[in-house]
């Protein structure tokens, strides 16, 4: 499971952070999970709960907001409904994904002295 791996850079990441702001604590953070991101959030809930403890997470929930797909047209800008080709009708042009392949720590809410 990759959401493993996820977990363990997410709290370098943040225990990172909390110690170049002095916290005594971490007191919950949030993720954007893109829905093309791979990751499975019932999952990554589960290693959050094994991986937080002994850490400065330790009492800290993960809140999961789930980001939609969202393809646009490189050339004009225009958005691609959801289950049609990946072309832009008028350009022609091959899609680019826009939002929805993302892994993003959003907010951090830390404990300070």
């Amino acid at each position: 499971m990759h959401e493993y791996s996820i977990v363990s850079a997410l709290l370098e990441q943040v225990e990172r952070h909390a110690k170049q702001h002095g916290a005594i604590a971490v007191r919950q953070l949030k993720v954007q999970i893109g829905e093309l991101a791979g990751v499975e959030p019932i999952l990554l809930q589960t290693a959050w709960e094994m991986f937080r403890e002994h850490s400065l997470c330790a009492g800290a929930p993960l809140q999961i907001e789930s980001v939609a797909a969202v393809w646009l047209c490189p050339r004009c800008g225009a958005e691609i409904a959801p289950g049609v080709a990946l072309r832009c009708l008028e350009c022609q042009v091959p899609a680019r994904l826009s939002a929805g392949g993302e892994i993003v720590l959003s907010s951090i809410e830390l404990e300070v002295a």
